[in-house]
């Protein structure tokens, strides 16, 4: 498969994780699924140099993660108490 083949994959396949997880009604499912599709969009960017597409999706990866530290240290929280 040629580089460009698969450079398009990832993009495409970074698509479909950024529209899936809007599809959750689970929080933490659509920042795990985003912060995934954000990950590959930021492999996609780097590949191809677009380096917009790249820090902002390398940006709301880390909000994602940020959130998702805060999601387990507050359910930790809850369960520690009850």
């Amino acid at each position: 498969m040629e580089a460009v083949n698969t450079i398009e994959i990832i993009g495409y396949a970074a698509s479909v994780m950024v529209a899936i997880s809007l599809m959750m009604k689970d929080i933490i499912w659509l920042r795990c699924l985003n912060f995934t599709g954000c990950s590959l969009f930021v492999i996609y960017g780097a590949s191809i140099e677009a380096w917009p597409v790249a820090g902002m999706n390398a940006f709301v990866a880390c909000i994602n993660v940020y959130h998702l530290v805060k999601l387990y240290r507050n359910r930790n929280s809850a369960q520690l108490a009850s």
